[in-house]
């Protein structure tokens, strides 16, 4: 299960998640457009239905969505790092809140015995997966909110990547 915290200033959101599987499949799950619409999203929340990325540094990125309501939505950004298959960098920004913030994907790979703080009773090899949003500048309504889909986002991408499921049926 995903974990996700508001920094004590108020200006980030870090999330975390262990997933078992290696960062490079990981990786794959967040940076290919093809695979990123299969798992981003949930039947009655929203989901992605297209994606395109040029992934490299000052490249663009748009993922077009459709809300529950039946409204469509758009993710877009350009990527600042691109470091395959540990770091992507981007900016964010939304057609449902103009606040322009800079996600930070970091993938470290990890071995977990037993418990593991930001996931339920799982052991072997795997990957960290921290996730960094930050810009909110105290905006504090919205940087939970952004936590609060974190820990959605991160829990489809650990099923699709180790199960191949999606929430979305």
């Amino acid at each position: 299960m995903a974990t996700a915290t508001i920094t004590p200033d108020q200006n980030a959101v870090i999330a975390e998640i262990f997933i078992a599987a290696p960062p490079a499949r990981v990786f794959q799950a967040i940076s290919d457009p093809n695979q990123l619409p299969k798992w981003w999203g949930q039947a009655g929340l929203y989901h992605v239905t297209k994606s395109t990325m040029d992934l490299r540094p000052g490249g663009k990125w748009r993922s077009d969505g459709v809300g529950a309501d039946g409204k469509a939505f758009y993710v877009e950004g350009e990527y600042l790092e691109v470091d395959p298959p540990r770091l992507l960098v981007h900016t964010w920004v939304g057609s449902y809140d103009p606040l322009k913030t800079v996600v930070r994907w970091e993938l470290e790979p990890h071995t977990v015995h037993g418990l593991h703080p930001s996931g339920p009773k799982k052991s072997g090899t795997g990957t960290l997966v921290r996730v960094r949003q930050e810009g909110f500048a105290g905006n504090v309504q919205s940087a939970t909110s952004h936590g609060e889909g974190w820990k959605r986002v991160l829990g489809w991408l650990e099923a699709f990547v180790e199960d191949g499921t999606s929430e979305r049926t």
